[in-house]
């Protein structure tokens, strides 16, 4: 969808599409400045004078860019016309010298000159001509004839009479003029390390003819040639060198060092510089000339630094006036926005507010007061007291209030007035006053304001009442409640029955939280410096994190059984303080040791009936050693009538005996600790020795029903904490059922096993050891792995249904878990599993167990 402008509205969207074509520039301007909103006519207003100022300074750049630039065309122009000239001369000097070495060339062709005369002539144009250093009178095969040289030639450069031109530059340029028959000018290249740089060769053939003879050989000092061949005045304006097709420089100083070739040619030269080939040498000889700076240029005038520099300064100007504009019409909009703020937020508050001048007249009031009151902003401003919505039963009071708070007599915390509104209904509010002080620190009157308090005065009358019926209720606990701060003996609750018990002091508070165990103030202060605040002397852990303690004691005092429960809460003061519940618990306890009793018995007969269904497999077990025992007596008393016994026999047959009253012994003495009843006594007991002793017991039973015990105890097993009797009573009641599963489901001989695996595992957290009992007999129906555990459950014709009871009652009294599991192949159960397991035992269950010290705990017989 798309919005149509109001026609109505102001802006550039009102103004017809055709008035700009109509109408005249000037009453466009003014309709379209109109058009415009006051805030983009003053930017637009500040902006307009620093786009002014950058068109003026924009203006002068490019004047004196066009004026830079037309001084540089006249520089550049003057210096190619000079240096052309420069050229000109220098090219008419080298053909003069060109044309009298031709002479010398054709007379020595023409042989009216010899070698003497040749030197006497050389000799003459030589001295006469700076520039020429050397000339030399080279035959037709390249071998120097006759020479003269200049005495400033280097000796590097002197050439001698019998040498021959075969390698170089020079013996290139002599093969050249023998084929072409013409004067070649040679400017050889400067070779790396050359101190002096080489000389400018002229080679003019000897044409004898139309045959070639030979070549007059003349060498020129390019030196000398920019010295004596330039005018005066071209040196003095300019900077000149002579350089060759390389950019190598010959003779001269430039100014910047030469660019290389291909930038020469293929690249514009700077405006300052130019640069053109000698003729008739060619390019391999370039003068190169560079003008010396006459003028400063734009940057360095003094009328552009003074108008960029005002330019600029007003541009500063003229940015400073319109950030400064800018802030200042920040500064309003901020001030209208708080102005708007606080009357909004004035007008959304709860609380009344009232402002009275010096002499009590209502000079303001918000919506709030209006609201509460029902009364109109228009009827209570300059109203005098007494005030409309004053009762009429409280005009007295209300007056009273009102001339303590004309004289300043204000109560800090308020005080509680009764409002009638205008509907002639009344609530409660709280009034408070502070004095109004204006924006010169002079007192013009009072600022009241006010809450209704009608609800929370409900709330605390409510908070009375629940308070009473929480007292009545704790009263009439039968627990002992009591609440006491850390830190000190003071008690901040006590119900009835702690008044009973202890009193009315905190000292049976603290003998409850001491001889509980339960950490207090002075444990805190006393034992542990490092869980303390060092300026609040408390607890530094969270109240959240402080759990609640439990502990049962006895009250020798009271004779009686307690058990106290505490915890850590903060007091209606802030205060951190400890709450303790002590509830007696003496009937339980004494239910709880009969109950032990009762079950400590049930244990000795569940150990008794194993061992009488034991009995026969007892009987067969000790049946062997007594027999052999029998046989070994009957033998030697044959062999003494006899007189065939030695000593070696009778030792070995002594031996023997011995060794098979040991084991009877030894069966007897298991059978005896497993049976006798003892007291319950957990220690640290060892896993291999428990399970040793339980498969000794219940390989008889498993022998005499044809079943085949294993077991295998993972290696470096750690103690657990145990009493090693009920455990191997657990261990020897699942193996035996475990054998008459087998028993009852008539597996073959291969598959009638009972297995017994220990290893460590974890449970809830916490490390452990399990005990694993499976046999291989029909499993366990549903409705009977529901009921296991139950007492007097069985399923056995004689059974009690005591064994599995007893055994995880056992097992959870030492804090460990008991089930049973039916083991599948496919949809057929193969056998059975009950596990269970122990937690291990803790460093501190190590320093106080009894048999710490004692390396075999062994019960004795």
């Amino acid at each position: 969808m798309h919005s149509h402008p109001d026609p109505s509205a102001s802006g550039p969207d009102s103004i017809s599409p055709g008035f700009y074509e109509s109408a005249p520039p000037v009453q466009w301007w003014r309709t379209w400045w109109r058009s415009l909103s006051p805030t983009r006519q003053d930017r637009l207003a500040a902006l307009a004078p620093m786009a002014a100022v950058a068109l003026f300074l924009a203006a002068i750049l490019v004047a004196f860019w066009y004026l830079r630039a037309e001084e540089v065309d006249r520089e550049q122009e003057a210096l190619r016309r000079d240096v052309e000239y420069a050229q000109q001369r220098l090219r008419l000097r080298l053909l003069e010298r060109q044309e009298q070495i031709m002479r010398l060339a054709r007379d020595a062709a023409n042989a009216e000159i010899g070698p003497a005369e040749f030197g006497n002539r050389t000799e003459v144009l030589i001295t006469q001509y700076p520039e020429l250093q050397s000339i030399s009178w080279a035959t037709m095969e390249g071998q120097i004839l006759a020479t003269h040289a200049a005495p400033t030639v280097s000796s590097e450069q002197l050439r001698q009479v019998g040498e021959v031109l075969r390698t170089g530059e020079t013996a290139d340029a002599f093969r050249a003029v023998k084929m072409q028959l013409q004067p070649v000018y040679l400017q050889p290249h400067k070779e790396a390390g050359e101190v002096s740089a080489p000389m400018l060769q002229l080679q003019v053939p000897l044409n004898s003819s139309g045959e070639f003879g030979g070549v007059i050989l003349a060498e020129y000092s390019v030196d000398s040639l920019l010295r004596y061949g330039i005018p005066t005045e071209v040196l003095a304006r300019y900077a000149l060198s002579l350089r060759d097709d390389r950019g190598q420089v010959l003779a001269g100083t430039p100014l910047v060092a030469p660019a290389p070739p291909a930038q020469r040619m293929g690249m514009r030269p700077q405006a300052n510089q130019y640069e053109v080939a000698v003729g008739p040498v060619g390019t391999s000889l370039v003068l190169h000339a560079q003008a010396y700076r006459a003028s400063l240029g734009m940057v360095g005038s003094a009328l552009f630094w003074l108008a960029g520099t005002l330019s600029v300064m007003t541009a500063w100007l003229l940015l400073a006036t319109w950030r400064h504009t800018r802030r200042r019409m920040r500064t309003q909009e901020a001030l209208v926005a708080e102005t708007n703020f606080r009357r909004a937020m004035e007008n959304s508050v709860l609380t009344g507010m009232r402002a009275l001048d010096l002499h009590g007249r209502i000079t303001y009031v918000n919506a709030a007061f209006c609201q509460m009151t029902g009364w109109s902003e228009q009827e209570l401003v300059g109203q005098m007291p007494p005030y409309p919505y004053w009762p009429d039963t409280d005009y007295d009071t209300l007056r009273a209030k009102l001339h303590d708070e004309l004289a300043g007599k204000t109560i800090h915390g308020g005080f509680q007035v009764r409002v009638r509104r205008k509907n002639g209904s009344q609530f409660d509010a709280r009034l408070y006053v502070s004095p109004l002080i204006d924006a010169h620190g002079q007192h013009t009157g009072w600022m009241s304001s006010m809450t209704d308090i009608t609800e929370p005065n409900r709330i605390r009358d409510q908070l009375a009442a629940s308070h009473e019926r929480f007292t009545v209720v704790l009263e009439a606990l039968d627990a002992s409640v009591s609440v006491a701060p850390l830190g000190s003996t003071e008690v901040l609750f006590a119900n009835k029955l702690y008044r009973q018990w202890f009193g009315s002091d905190a000292e049976g508070h603290l003998r409850l939280v001491e001889q509980a165990g339960v950490p207090s103030a002075r444990a805190h202060q006393q034992s542990n410096m490092d869980d303390e605040d060092g300026l609040m002397g408390l607890p530094t852990e969270e109240l959240t994190s402080s759990v609640a303690g439990n502990a049962e004691i006895f009250v020798p005092e009271l004779g009686k059984w307690l058990e106290v429960r505490s915890r850590y809460l903060s007091w209606v003061d802030g205060r951190l303080a400890q709450m303790v519940i002590a509830s007696d618990i003496t009937p339980r306890r004494l239910a709880e040791e009969q109950n032990a009793r009762q079950a400590e018995r049930a244990q000795s007969v569940s150990r008794l009936i194993t061992m009488g269904e034991m009995a026969s497999s007892v009987a067969h077990e000790l049946n062997q050693p007594l027999t052999a025992i029998s046989n070994y007596s009957s033998g030697m008393l044959t062999r003494l009538a006899n007189g065939s016994l030695t000593e070696d026999q009778m030792k070995f047959a002594l031996e023997k005996t011995a060794h098979q009253a040991q084991r009877a012994g030894q069966i007897i003495q298991r059978i005896r600790s497993f049976v006798k009843r003892s007291e319950p006594n957990r220690a640290q007991a060892n896993v291999n020795d428990m399970v040793e002793e339980s498969v000794e017991l219940a390989n008889i039973e498993l022998r005499r029903r044809n079943v085949s015990l294993t077991h295998h105890v993972a290696a470096r097993l750690p103690a657990v904490m145990a009493d090693r009797i009920l455990i191997e009573q657990v261990l020897v009641n699942l193996m035996k059922n475990g054998a008459e599963s087998i028993d009852l489901s008539d597996r073959p001989s291969g598959k009638r096993s009972v297995e017994l695996q220990v290893r460590p595992t974890m449970q809830d957290g916490k490390e452990g050891v399990e005990f694993a009992v499976t046999d291989s007999g029909k499993g366990l129906p549903p409705e009977v792995l529901d009921r296991l555990f139950e007492a007097f459950f069985t399923t056995k014709q004689e059974g009690m249904g005591m064994g599995l009871n007893l055994c995880r009652s056992i097992v959870e009294s030492h804090h460990g878990r008991m089930r049973a599991e039916n083991l599948y192949n496919g949809s057929e159960v193969v056998g059975c599993r009950f596990s269970f397991w122990l937690p291990l035992a803790s460093p501190k269950d190590s320093e106080t167990s009894p048999q710490a010290n004692n390396p075999n705990p062994r019960t004795p017989v």
